[in-house]
């Protein structure tokens, strides 16, 4: 039986890589949530746009793909007054999931930059710069840091000095190795 299970694989794409199929779910969900309570909930128009804009976006990682929908149109249903999801229950749940998916990787460069520091960030640099980070934190030395970060570019410089190069991109951050490893050298 698991060799005919195994014969036949697919890749089902995340909520997140098919904005299409959010609105038809958005509507489905509604309308689960009518027959579950018996009671008509609805979106006002521009509560709808809001939220459709949002969850179309690339600010949506919808880490828990349609159980998440589903549980984030349910709040909202749950909370409507006289069955209507206003542009304010949209905004609070939109800051609600967006809390929800700060990712963990974000603490990392919290406790090394100020705050003002982070908020310059270019999305681009942060999650480079916290990559970058957790394998320095993952490095027994700079040296060993350098190889892993710098592997696949090493082969066509003529110097290869990937603890300098490493070094001088901390340092476009004010972040010297013994902070990221947590230690003075």
């Amino acid at each position: 039986m698991l060799a005919r299970i195994n014969h036949w694989t697919f890749r089902l794409p995340a909520l997140r890589d098919r904005p299409e199929d959010i609105e038809p779910n958005i509507d489905y969900e509604l309308e689960r949530h009518t027959q579950h309570s018996s009671a008509t909930v609805r979106f006002n128009a521009e509560a709808r746009r809001a939220f459709i804009r949002f969850a179309t976006s690339t600010e949506a990682l919808w880490t828990g793909n349609f159980r998440e929908l589903s549980a984030a149109i349910s709040r909202m249903a749950t909370l409507a007054d006289g069955g209507r999801i206003t542009e304010q229950l949209v905004m609070d749940e939109i800051a609600r999931l967006k809390e929800h998916w700060v990712e963990p990787s974000s603490d990392i460069l919290s406790s090394l930059l100020p705050s003002a520091t982070l908020e310059e960030l270019d999305a681009f640099d942060r999650l480079q710069l916290e990559s970058v980070v957790a394998v320095c934190r993952r490095s027994r030395s700079l040296a060993d840091a350098g190889r892993a970060l710098f592997s696949a570019s090493r082969s066509r410089r003529r110097t290869i000095n990937d603890s300098d190069r490493l070094r001088k991109y901390l340092a476009r951050f004010r972040l010297e190795w013994g902070e990221i490893i947590g230690r003075e050298e």
